[in-house]
């Protein structure tokens, strides 16, 4: 039986639709990709920085950037240009010293609307690709460069955090610059999120230059490094592509999360059951992210962006502006472990324009702030909302017994095992209505399960202590992220030695590998 779908994108690969039986809006989203992971190999080889000029890398990636959308998305990829445009037009007319609010207001305020119509309007609960996903990358760059531009050219330096001042951009960008930023090929339609300053060196092909100054402060050395090939990180970025997409085909669809609100199932399974099934569903629903942010960050790393590095082993990075670590997701013990391993450099939008600017209850206003640019769906602000009380408990928690379980090694991996699953099921629990979507089937899960997660952190919020410092001054669960950062990295799951890299990477300094050559000029 054939899918019939509507689309305001090409209609061209129909067949191809109808012969693997998926909708045709996510039929033109893979195609379209693996066409931008093509033209990224011929972008790093024929248009190199070396051999072009940064003005034609920013036309030719602006435009096919602008192909790929209206190939999707047909008319609707206008939406792009609007949005880009009229928030240029804010940046320029309003100024330095409030545009970062108006951009931001603007930005939100224009994917909202967009949102709303799209889904109840026109197609309420399809779960295709739509244009309102590449809106909220788009509106991520929108704020995030006007917020950079704002601590670069207004605020003083003193000001500024670590990561503002390594971010902050000191002039303004160009028309051109600003929609190849927007809407260039290689994020246009799965991001992921990079910074202004990363893309503009990756443009001009500074990515592999680090300049340092000499101890009198006059004289500048600067470090040539060798330029690696991306190619054994694209393979294994799209070998994990393969295998996410084969799960996904197979597995997933015969685990729907739906089947956790069935009405035999709550009725005939045991309490085991219940659990054990909503932890494999909600794991078998995670390949597709995999899938799409793993072979976004490919595409990327094909054209020669995402370079960040060597390790200490001198084995090359190329996880710049990568969006998930899948191992460290799998293997959480904490809540906290979790969030920061996925959709990263959407936990880093947030963090920067949101939970470090906040004058009051910052994560409060980062939860309320990501369910608003997800989108309209009432399984998004119930996902939210109970993500909050996840975090304040599981905070709380932490502050209160981890202690007693670090050493020895014996009572440390025991911790591990029981905080791994507690972990994934209150992880289980917390996101099953962003798959429901709707507020009925959200809350006949809540409700079959009595909503024990949602008393239980509550009580544990309410009922055990904050943490204290040494002044023993009370510190409230949203006030703790600095201090709980060391405890935080040195967590592991079950025993596994986990990586879990900074969030200020625009400060991040290199050292100086062996494969370096300096040239001093």
């Amino acid at each position: 039986m054939a899918t019939t779908t509507s689309t305001t994108g090409s209609t061209l690969l129909q067949p191809l639709s109808n012969a693997v039986q998926l909708p045709i809006d996510q039929v033109n989203f893979v195609v379209c990709q693996l066409f931008a992971l093509l033209a990224a190999v011929w972008f790093r080889t024929y248009l190199h920085s070396s051999k072009t000029s940064s003005f034609i890398r920013h036309v030719v990636a602006t435009l096919l950037g602008l192909y790929l959308s209206l190939f999707c998305f047909g008319w609707y990829a206008l939406h792009f240009l609007v949005q880009s445009g009229i928030s240029y037009s804010i940046m320029i007319i309003i100024g330095v010293e409030n545009m970062h609010k108006y951009c931001f207001v603007f930005a939100l305020g224009y994917l909202t609307v967009c949102q709303i119509t799209r889904v109840y309007i026109f197609d309420y609960g399809q779960y295709s690709a739509d244009f309102s996903g590449p809106m909220m990358i788009i509106t991520q760059k929108i704020t995030s460069l006007a917020y950079e531009i704002h601590d670069g050219m207004f605020r003083k330096e003193e000001e500024l955090t670590p990561s503002q001042r390594g971010l902050a951009v000191r002039r303004m960008p160009s028309l051109l610059e600003y929609l190849s930023y927007n809407c260039n090929f290689m994020g246009i339609l799965a991001g992921p999120l990079c910074s202004y300053k990363d893309y503009i060196t990756f443009i001009e092909g500074r990515s592999y230059q680090l300049t340092q100054s000499e101890a009198n402060g006059k004289e500048e050395i600067q470090y040539e490094r060798t330029e690696p090939s991306p190619s054994i990180a694209v393979m294994q970025k799209l070998l994990i592509c393969g295998l996410s997409l084969l799960f996904h085909l197979t597995v997933s669809k015969t685990l729907p999360v739906e089947y956790n609100i069935d009405d035999h199932f709550q009725a005939t399974a045991s309490l085991p059951t219940k659990v054990i099934y909503l932890y494999v569903s909600i794991m078998a629903a995670r390949p597709k992210y995999y899938f799409a942010w793993t072979l976004a960050d490919a595409i990327n790393n094909a054209a020669g962006f995402g370079f960040k590095g060597y390790d200490k082993n001198g084995e090359e990075r190329w996880d710049l502006i990568s969006n998930l670590r899948i191992q460290q997701i799998e293997f959480s013990t904490s809540f906290k472990m979790f969030l920061d391993n996925w959709n990263i450099q959407t936990a880093l939008w947030l963090k920067r324009v949101c939970y470090e600017r906040a004058s009051f209850s910052p994560t409060i206003q980062t939860f309320i702030l990501s369910a608003i640019w997800h989108g309209v769906y009432p399984g998004y602000y119930l996902t939210f909302l109970t993500g909050m009380v996840m975090t304040l408990a599981a905070r709380t928690m932490r502050n209160n017994i981890r202690h007693y379980f670090i050493k020895p090694p014996e009572v440390k991996l025991f911790y591990d095992v029981i905080t791994w699953i507690a972990t994934q099921v209150a992880i289980s629990y917390t996101v099953v209505p962003f798959v429901l979507l709707s507020i009925k089937p959200s809350i006949l899960f809540f409700s079959s399960w009595y909503y024990c997660l949602h008393i239980t952190g509550i009580l544990v919020v309410v009922l055990l202590p904050g943490k204290k410092t040494n002044r023993g001054k009370k510190i409230q669960p949203e006030d703790h992220l600095s201090q709980s950062k060391k405890l935080e990295e040195e967590e592991s799951p079950l025993g596994l030695n986990s990586y879990l890299a900074t969030n200020n990477i625009g400060s991040q300094q290199q050292k100086i590998s062996p494969r370096y050559s300096a040239r001093k000029q």
